[in-house]
């Protein structure tokens, strides 16, 4: 289901929580691109992602002799989109569930 979907049942209390959640917790896109730069062959954008089978993959072959950290250069912007996606998700999905937990409690 599409984030814009779950985040229109929510109230703007919830959404900044959401928002604030999302920031605290997500991936910042200079840090993933500069640990790119600096250890692209032994996969440490990758780690910084949650990537881990990836970045084991890359640590063990030196990003494939150097030709997957430099095609992961176009992939990994695209990686961090999807992996915030997922987060926010999972903040909207908790935020939920909070939620619905302090109704219950004032019933």
């Amino acid at each position: 289901m599409d984030n814009l979907i779950l985040k229109r049942d929510l109230t703007a209390e919830q959404l900044s929580m959401v928002d604030a959640e999302v920031e605290r917790r997500g991936k910042n896109k200079l840090v993933m691109y500069v640990l790119w730069w600096f250890t692209g062959v032994i996969g440490g954008h990758r780690f910084y992602l949650g990537d881990n089978g990836y970045a084991l993959g890359m640590l063990f072959t030196l990003g494939g002799l150097g030709f997957w950290a430099l095609i992961d250069v176009f992939l990994i912007g695209k990686r961090l989109e999807i992996k915030t996606t997922q987060l926010e998700r999972e903040v909207i999905e908790k935020v939920k569930v909070v939620d619905n937990g302090r109704k219950a409690e004032s019933v």
